[in-house]
């Protein structure tokens, strides 16, 4: 069946997983309009500030999109780590060798035009947004923020001369489970600030802060601007539910956060990531039945390591996210080198959900 390679298509570009995956493989896409808006060169913080980028579709006869990736550079990743890479992500395909082929060479194309000596992926877009590919635990459904791909996918990398490293992990909280013991964090010294509209603006940039200085030494991590972390966060205003978000502080000292959400994926499902005029209904029948949250990220200030803020922290969060009704959490990505936060996990009664690996292909 012939096939056609198309550039810079953003309708198809968030159509084709739709045409690429039969519903068993359980993906979910983001909104629409935050695709639209991710691909726009004038609103995504990460193209204005100078980093070049190319985005393609395959399409079979008749048009129909069945694969799609993008490929771009993030220079203040190569910079901060020394390396000289250019990125891939939101690969996509149907189960067939000859598109993933046609995709995966136009990425590995920009990557030589650029004069980069590798390509890595997936990055949707970046190390600080969704990564990895999944290549274990198809049978879990996915939360809100996680990768979800087609068994076939790692099998197609390796195909066209992509290596499999830095394996991570997402995880599952069942909280019907016993909880752990307290941890003690001294009321008298620490409060939890919950995030609200009310108070959003000044508590996203107290999480920006904390993002930025806990994970500083993460590898890969660069950190966030204002305006990347506005583009990626502000869309959470909507959606938020105060009992789950909140910021730790240690005598009115900013010291940890954790930003949670109820978890999207069957409104996102219900609405094939449109909107429309069923919407709003979509929208208050989630509201009304929500029950599982994801974990986007936590993060604990440098200086305050080592006291045993982020268990306390995590711990309490629990507490509250089951006193809020909610029965699961899931948790985005762990590296398997990170040890301790895999068993902070296994002390909350997590389980392992998903297996993701990066992939990378020298450019000659």
């Amino acid at each position: 069946m012939t096939l056609i390679l198309r550039e810079g298509d953003p309708e198809a570009f968030f159509e084709a997983p739709f045409h690429a995956y039969p519903p068993a493989i359980g993906y979910v896409s983001p909104m629409r309009g935050d695709i639209l808006r991710m691909l726009d060169p004038g609103k995504n913080p990460l193209w204005t500030s100078g980093n070049p980028y190319r985005f393609w579709t395959v399409h079979r006869a008749g048009g129909a999109p069945v694969g799609r990736i993008i490929a771009h550079l993030h220079r203040q990743s190569n910079e901060r780590w020394g390396w000289n890479r250019a990125q891939f992500g939101f690969f996509d395909c149907a189960d067939d060798p000859e598109a993933a082929r046609l995709l995966l060479d136009a990425a590995e194309g920009f990557a030589r035009d650029q004069g980069m000596s590798e390509l890595v992926g997936n990055f949707n877009l970046t190390a600080m947004q969704q990564c990895g590919v999944m290549t274990g635990g198809f049978e879990n459904t996915a939360y809100t923020d996680m990768i979800v791909g087609a068994p076939w996918l790692p099998g197609m990398l390796q195909a066209n001369g992509f290596a499999p490293f830095f394996p991570m992990t997402t995880f599952e909280i069942d909280l019907s489970r016993a909880a752990p013991p307290p941890a003690g964090l001294d009321p008298a010294h620490f409060t939890f600030a919950p995030i609200r509209k009310s108070t959003f603006p000044e508590r996203m940039e107290e999480a920006r802060l904390l993002l930025n200085d806990g994970f500083h030494d993460n590898p890969m991590f660069v950190p966030l601007t204002a305006e990347e972390f506005q583009f990626q966060a502000g869309e959470l205003s909507t959606i938020l539910d105060p009992r789950l978000s909140s910021v730790v502080k240690q005598d009115g000292v900013p010291v940890g956060v954790i930003i949670a959400i109820p978890d999207l994926n069957g409104f996102l499902k219900a609405t094939r990531s449109r909107i429309g005029l069923t919407t709003p209904w979509h929208f208050l029948r989630y509201r009304m039945n929500r029950k599982r949250a994801v974990l986007i990220f936590y993060s604990v200030a440098r200086a305050a390591h080592g006291q045993g803020i982020m268990s306390a922290m995590l711990i309490e969060t629990l507490r509250r996210v089951r006193a809020a009704g909610y029965e699961t959490v899931g948790g985005t990505w762990i590296a398997d080198e990170n040890p301790a936060s895999l068993r902070q996990v296994e002390k909350m009664n997590g389980r392992a959900l998903h297996k993701l690996h990066l992939f990378r292909k020298a450019i000659a």
